[in-house]
């Protein structure tokens, strides 16, 4: 197997765990976002969507996670890839600069483009797979729950 493939195998498997966190997050009753931080080959962090579940103003699934993982160091932070079944918003986004996390794999931008750009000026390397499982969670999501979806983004 050559390591192109090996990497893109190993993308999906992490990203499928993410989907387990966003699938979690829906049965719960919340919207189907799932984030898992990767330091060295092996999940450290797990987390999902909890604004509604928790009343909470700030647990998007990449903070859940963040949170979830516990403190690191700032060297441990720079060994790190983050998983997130969507494209992260300026909150996350800005968790991810902050801690200096070199690499960021999104499982869609389709139904939301978070702030990218700003990443990218970051200089913070963003893969995203397009999966149609991700897609499929959010789209299905948003159409039966437009007003918490729009609760959530801020509009």
């Amino acid at each position: 197997m050559n390591n192109k493939k090996e990497i893109e195998k190993n993308h999906l498997f992490y990203m499928n765990e993410a989907i387990k966190e966003a699938k979690k997050g829906l049965n719960e009753g919340g919207i189907p976002i799932g984030a898992v931080l990767v330091k060295d080959k092996k999940i450290i962090g797990r987390g999902h969507n909890k604004r509604f579940q928790k009343n909470s103003a700030i647990l998007h699934a990449e903070m859940d996670c963040l949170e979830n993982a516990g403190r690191l160091t700032n060297k441990d932070y720079k060994k790190c890839v983050l998983y997130s079944t969507l494209s992260p918003c300026p909150m996350c986004s800005g968790a991810v600069v902050l801690y200096k996390i070199p690499i960021i794999v999104i499982g869609e931008n389709e139904t939301f483009i978070g702030a990218e750009k700003y990443l990218k000026s970051n200089k913070i390397k963003l893969i995203n797979l397009d999966s149609d499982e991700c897609k499929d969670l959010m789209k299905n999501f948003i159409k039966k729950n437009k007003k918490l979806w729009f609760e959530d983004i801020g509009k």
